[in-house]
């Protein structure tokens, strides 16, 4: 086998590695992009512990049919990026949404969730879902409010209680 091909079956198996962990990744058109628009949106991605790689379109291919991803092949047309998120499937989906917002050049082509491919319209779902955080906070809050509510009755009641002993404390000064 020559050098070459040795490379490409390396790099195929390297996406099949990453594709097969990822929790959600996103399939990008970056033309239009210039140097400093593509290093600013890497280091956003960066900060979001995401991953983006401009891969070959056949070898993604490959990769995609080897693991079962065979939907992914209509979006394999013209320049190729994939941002992948191993730790956090949101992540990717919310970083691109919001800089193709501010920059109209980046297109969204679609999107992997969980070892299914997803369209345009569910990554910006997607993007729009609330984080990690913010979900938990929400629970939080969920079960908080009984319990605050019960807190306030009771403290109601020892209040109602104070007012009353504080009454025939009154009463009873005036009496003597």
């Amino acid at each position: 086998m020559n050098k070459q091909r040795q490379q490409k079956v390396q790099v195929v198996e390297e996406i099949k590695a990453k594709l097969d962990k990822v929790r959600g990744a996103v399939l990008t058109d970056y033309r239009g992009l210039n140097v400093a628009e593509m290093t600013e949106l890497r280091a956003k991605l960066r900060e979001a512990n995401v991953e983006y790689k401009v891969l070959k379109n056949t070898l993604v291919t490959i990769a995609a049919q080897d693991l079962g991803l065979g939907g992914l092949n209509p979006y394999l047309e013209g320049p190729t990026a994939i941002a992948f998120g191993v730790e956090d499937a949101v992540s990717p989906a919310k970083v691109l949404s919001k800089f193709a917002k501010d920059h109209k050049q980046l297109e969204i082509k679609a999107g992997i969730l969980e070892g299914k491919v997803i369209g345009v319209e569910e990554v910006k779902a997607l993007a729009d879902l609330p984080s990690r955080e913010e979900l938990l906070a929400q629970v939080v809050r969920g079960m908080q409010a009984p319990m605050a509510g019960l807190a306030n009755v009771l403290q109601g009641s020892i209040r109602n209680l104070a007012y009353v002993l504080e009454a025939v404390r009154k009463e009873k000064e005036q009496t003597a």
